[in-house]
């Protein structure tokens, strides 16, 4: 145990020691087939992992976790052995390391968030030699996507991007839900004309073709006030919607605000909140601290 009382590998999860106080990050990476590398990427994250995400087809895997050292970690093993020259996929992206929000969560502030996310900005472009492009408030991630290496030079690192890893996305953000789902047919334009009508302060949507099928793939971010069951009904009433996908976890009261009777057909669950996660990973570090150094696992 830490001095507070907090175990000691969330002591070093925390920027401070106040628990509560605490950053999460959810990092995108660019694979989303080979679990051998996925579950090598979760390796290196070790106890600050919270949840892994994985889909092929998007070819993506969502790494969410607590503190600074592990995202580092994890980008770093990413930048050497995945290649962007030969990724191919249905989601949207420009590296290998494509996105790493910083999340505002708890009495963690914006401008702590802000100063995360430039010291793994600041790190990676000079231990990695990967271009960063910053976003946050006053920047968004789309304005990223659209203007990168054209109206937008990088904010850290090289002026071109990396050989094989492309450029990368850090952002420093509130809590959002990623969340997908999948039409019934496969007419794609009516895929996008939903994600077009869907789209506004609240919800950034794209429509997307995964094999035979098609799905409106969204993050929805202002949760408290758009959620997943208000884009589910939105959408099921233009189109019959087949399932829906949560994507790595959500805040609790997202889901206490939606009725208990939808969440198996929302694809939700109080085990896939942010908070359970946390708890669960926490105890598990308690265990470990007080089973002595032989049983004591660590972020690696």
């Amino acid at each position: 145990m830490s001095s507070s009382g907090v175990p000691k590998f969330m002591a070093r999860a925390y920027p401070s020691d106040e628990a509560g106080h605490l950053l999460e990050c959810v990092v995108n990476v660019s694979e989303g087939r080979r679990d051998d590398v996925i579950d090598e990427l979760a390796r290196v994250a070790g106890g600050a992992l919270l949840d892994v995400h994985r889909d092929a087809h998007h070819h993506r895997a969502v790494l969410t976790m607590v503190g600074e050292a592990a995202p580092m970690a994890v980008a770093e093993r990413a930048v050497q052995l995945l290649d962007l020259r030969v990724h191919a996929g249905a989601h949207p992206r420009f590296g290998v390391v494509d996105v790493v929000p910083f999340v505002s969560l708890g009495r963690v502030t914006m401008a702590e968030a802000i100063a995360a996310r430039d010291r793994f900005a600041a790190w990676a472009g000079s231990e990695l030699k990967l271009p960063c492009f910053l976003y946050g408030p006053d920047r968004s991630l789309p304005d990223v996507r659209r203007l990168a290496f054209a109206e937008l030079a990088p904010d850290t690192g090289p002026a071109a991007p990396h050989p094989t890893a492309g450029a990368c996305a850090v952002g420093a953000r509130m809590p959002l839900v990623a969340y997908n789902l999948w039409l019934a047919g496969s007419d794609l334009e009516r895929a996008r004309a939903v994600a077009r009508g869907l789209r506004g302060p609240a919800v950034r949507a794209l429509g997307l073709r995964l094999g035979n099928h098609v799905q409106v793939s969204m993050n929805l971010v202002e949760p408290d006030r758009v959620g997943p069951d208000d884009v589910f009904d939105e959408v099921d009433r233009q189109v019959p919607v087949a399932r829906a996908e949560l994507v790595g976890l959500l805040p609790d009261a997202v889901l206490r605000r939606i009725d208990p009777a939808r969440w198996a057909e929302l694809d939700l669950s109080p085990e896939r909140t942010v908070e359970a996660r946390l708890a669960r990973t926490a105890e598990r570090a308690r265990r470990a601290d007080s089973a002595g150094p032989e049983g004591t696992a660590g972020p690696g």
